[in-house]
């Protein structure tokens, strides 16, 4: 409202444009250090930092995405794309190629890919696969936001290939 106004030339008198507009709240202190060391590059730093919070406050959704796209920035650091994609077209049995790709994917917004990828890892997996696939795909599910739409799909599909 304060902005139209504005924009309409009219002057408001002092003090009236702050008290229309939300305060922003401070980040609690660990989020805080947490943003900073992402800001330095200091991924470890930034993980540490989200983990120490989320032991405070184990139900903050908001650190446990920050966390988990922190340490998707950690696992796909200096990865090269395109080696990645090779590696995972020539051995398509290789767990640890198709999850870096899903990263990959994840990291560059091709969410649907990422998925894709790791829900097809599931048939015929064996135990230790499903667990291994299961678990990055719950942190892929994090970093994407209980709100997209691609999620609960994924979710049920993963549910389905799981039991």
């Amino acid at each position: 409202m304060v902005e139209v106004a504005r924009q309409q030339g009219m002057e408001l008198p002092e003090g009236e444009a702050t008290s229309q507009e939300p305060a922003e709240e401070p980040l609690p202190p660990l989020i805080a250090e947490a943003h900073e060391a992402i800001e330095r590059g200091d991924l470890d730093a930034a993980v540490a930092s989200y983990e120490k919070h989320l032991q405070e406050s184990p139900a903050d959704a908001e650190a446990k995405a920050g966390l988990a796209t922190v340490s998707l920035m950690r696992r796909t650091q200096g990865a090269d794309l395109a080696a990645a994609r090779e590696a995972a077209a020539q051995r398509p049995d290789d767990l640890d190629a198709q999850l870096l790709v899903a990263d990959l994917d994840m990291l560059g917004g091709h969410v649907d890919d990422a998925f894709a990828r790791l829900l097809e890892q599931l048939r015929g997996a064996d135990q230790e696969t499903k667990d291994a696939v299961r678990a990055r795909l719950l942190e892929l599910f994090e970093v994407a936001g209980p709100g997209d739409p691609r999620v609960a799909p994924a979710r049920k599909r993963l549910a389905n290939l799981l039991f």
